[in-house]
């Protein structure tokens, strides 16, 4: 098993069986192909509560749903060029969910899309433009020996 699956409910009762009939940890850990502290902080919880139940989830709840993930998703496979802010602003429009521009680009970094980065560049006036193409003819038949 990886390191962040759990166990579900039918697994966690035939553990607390095979526990309560005396097989030992290792045999079980053996047998469901589980690390040795998996089957110990699950034996020691259940002797504590009496429950196979898993402790409620920890940390910060996600801004959010998996609806408006794929919503996000959605919109922003179909403008190409939007930007992180205005797929905020669509999302607080249809749904009502306001969440920065982070949250957004998180959500589309996980299902591998990347929001449109606007370019800052100072546009060129004419003289610019002019003096750059000059330069360039001038020295068109450069190499790397001058």
């Amino acid at each position: 098993m990886s390191k962040h699956q759990h166990l579900d409910d039918g697994m966690r009762r035939r553990i607390v069986g095979r526990l309560e009939a005396g097989q030992s940890q290792v045999q079980i850990c053996r047998e469901f192909n589980l690390t040795p502290s998996v089957v110990c902080n699950f034996w020691k919880h259940f002797q504590d509560t009496g429950s196979i139940e898993r402790k409620p989830g920890q940390g910060r709840p996600r801004a959010t749903t998996a609806t408006e993930d794929r919503y996000l998703s959605i919109i922003a496979r179909r403008n190409r060029g939007a930007t992180t802010s205005q797929l905020s602003r669509d999302l607080y429009a249809a749904t009502g969910t306001r969440v920065s521009r982070v949250t957004v680009s998180k959500r589309l970094h996980e299902i591998g899309l990347f929001a449109r980065r606007p370019a800052v560049c100072v546009p060129l006036t004419s003289t610019n433009r002019r003096v750059r193409l000059a330069w360039g003819r001038e020295h068109r038949d450069w190499s790397m020996d001058q």
